[in-house]
């Protein structure tokens, strides 16, 4: 038996269709075991699509709440294996960008709901300070003996893959399970030793790039700040392949790895290289990136159409709104906590690596025609 809640109109379709069975879940409506309405069923009582239903349940699997049996149906999940764990966050760039944040929203509502504890760590200050700070917090973790450690890799410092190193050999040495956020340690394309769930980087570079060729860009740039994540090369990489498949190809001066405040320094690459399409690591260079060009005369999408990664909240506020790609953070999140229940499961599986689709939010820096102020999306 069940009961259907109001539905948030705010939030997506499957959200809405997770939040009312999670809460009837939680207010006994089903039973332990219980089979819920078959996928037809659920979608005609939310009147929505099957897809839709299928996407809302895989979310509550992930949480631990359903289990999905191939060729059974759904059912309630049984909290009779949970084991509760403390898992140390050790999390850089926490409170800076914008990231991070719903990634430990999800890891926060799947570990609730199966009694997982997160324990916070703060790493802010300077660059050289996060360093010291990162292994200070690792050294913590290993002394409180948690259960697992979430960690993102420091970037854009000077002793990072030292740094990282040393934290997942600490980390190892102690027998502390390690998951991986965003992005690896290791230089792309070497597989990394840890599980690590975030986007497939090379795909997405690829898609943006064959974007902006769709849009009828033919000299396409890449702009990265110095000290960048290995995700970034992965995504110059897909970038290069997508031009490949054109009949095209990427010189090694289209690729710009400095400041993109630098005004001079973007009027003198830019005129050098003449790009009529530039993909940035992220939103936040992109936006630093736009600023540059308008201040130096070069319109944005008039002289050369900008897009992003991550779809930031300022990303519609920025002089032209961002065309980006919009990163599934929150999904991330409850991935990372599953795939840490596995590990610790199964010591001894081989890593994995998760990723998880995306989608591309368009606005006016790519020059489509789309209204003012209103963005459409192309999923993956």
């Amino acid at each position: 038996m069940s009961e259907q809640i109001g539905l948030n109109e705010s939030l997506p379709k499957y959200k809405q269709i997770a939040d009312t069975l999670r809460s009837n879940i939680a207010n006994s409506a089903y039973g332990q075991g219980e089979k819920l309405p078959s996928d037809l069923e659920l979608s005609k009582q939310f009147d929505s699509s099957r897809l839709t239903v299928i996407r809302a349940l895989r979310q509550l699997e992930l949480e631990g709440l359903v289990e999905r049996k191939a060729g059974s149906g759904t059912y309630i999940g049984s909290q009779t294996r949970i084991v509760p764990h403390s898992f140390g966050l050790l999390i850089p760039d926490l409170g800076q960008g914008e990231i991070f944040e719903p990634i430990c929203q999800g890891m926060a509502r799947a570990g609730s709901a199966s009694h997982q504890a997160l324990i916070w760590g703060n790493t802010s200050g300077t660059p050289e300070d996060k360093e010291t700070q990162a292994l200070e917090l690792c050294k913590s973790f290993i002394t409180r003996r948690v259960s697992g450690v979430f960690f993102a890799p420091l970037e854009l410092a000077v002793h990072k893959e030292e740094v990282n190193d040393n934290i997942l050999l600490l980390l190892d040495e102690a027998r502390i399970p390690t998951v991986l956020l965003d992005r690896g340690t290791r230089p792309f394309p070497e597989p990394n030793r840890h599980d690590l769930v975030g986007i497939d980087n090379w795909r997405e570079g690829f898609r943006m790039a064959k974007f902006l060729i769709d849009l009828g860009c033919n000299r396409l740039g890449f702009v990265l700040r110095p000290g960048s994540a290995p995700t970034v090369d992965a995504r110059i990489a897909g970038l290069s392949e997508a031009l490949r498949q054109v009949g095209s190809s990427l010189p090694a001066e289209c690729i710009l790895r400095d400041n993109p405040t630098d005004k001079s320094l973007i009027q003198k690459w830019f005129s050098e290289v003449r790009p009529d399409g530039i993909l940035c690591a992220n939103d936040y260079t992109a936006g630093q990136l736009m600023h540059s060009l308008l201040n130096s005369g070069i319109k944005v999408p008039g002289d050369v159409r900008v897009v992003g990664f991550d779809d930031v909240k300022y990303a519609s506020l920025l002089p032209v709104p961002l065309t980006t790609l919009r990163q599934p953070c929150f999904e991330i999140g409850m991935a990372a906590m599953q795939a840490m229940l596995a590990r610790l499961e199964d010591p001894l599986m081989v890593p994995r690596t998760i990723s998880l689709d995306c989608e591309i939010i368009v606005r006016e820096s790519c020059g489509s025609n789309i209204s003012q102020g209103i963005a459409s999306t192309v999923a993956g």
